[in-house]
């Protein structure tokens, strides 16, 4: 019983954090909205967090829009990395085509600007492939 306890306190506290960092999301500086990409990264590729995400994700998926959007070069390339890994969490249900489908145009986008940085078109390249494979049903 006290394992299971203290299991569930660590869980609690990484889904906090998390909880944290998505907000940190939307801060006004760069460098905290850097930070939060840098932390999610870090924490979607390292521990399957499907059952927290599943409930988070449309809000993970506009805060990513949003760095997308109004981010430049290396927020942008996180941001990048961040959605693969969502959708690599997510899977080829409907909740991964979801998030795929809301972000696609955007990752074209950036992908198709000349003056976007070569490591945000690196990143997004990388996510428009990986979600595409991952979550798109349709075959086109």
């Amino acid at each position: 019983g006290n394992e299971a306890a203290s299991e569930q306190g660590q869980e609690e506290e990484v889904e906090d954090r998390l909880k944290e960092h998505m907000d940190n999301l939307l801060d006004k500086s760069a460098k905290a909205r850097q930070a939060a990409l840098q932390s999610l990264s870090l924490a979607l590729s390292s521990k399957t967090l499907s059952e927290f995400l599943l409930e988070r994700r449309l809000t993970l998926t506009d805060s990513l829009e949003k760095c997308l959007k109004k981010g430049k070069g290396e927020e942008q390339a996180l941001a990048g990395t961040v959605l693969t890994l969502l959708c690599l969490q997510m899977g080829s249900g409907p909740e991964g085509e979801e998030v795929f489908c809301n972000l696609k145009p955007l990752l074209v986008s950036i992908l198709t600007d000349s003056t976007a940085s070569p490591s945000a078109r690196q990143s997004c390249a990388t996510a428009l492939g990986m979600c595409c494979y991952i979550a798109a049903a349709d075959l086109e």
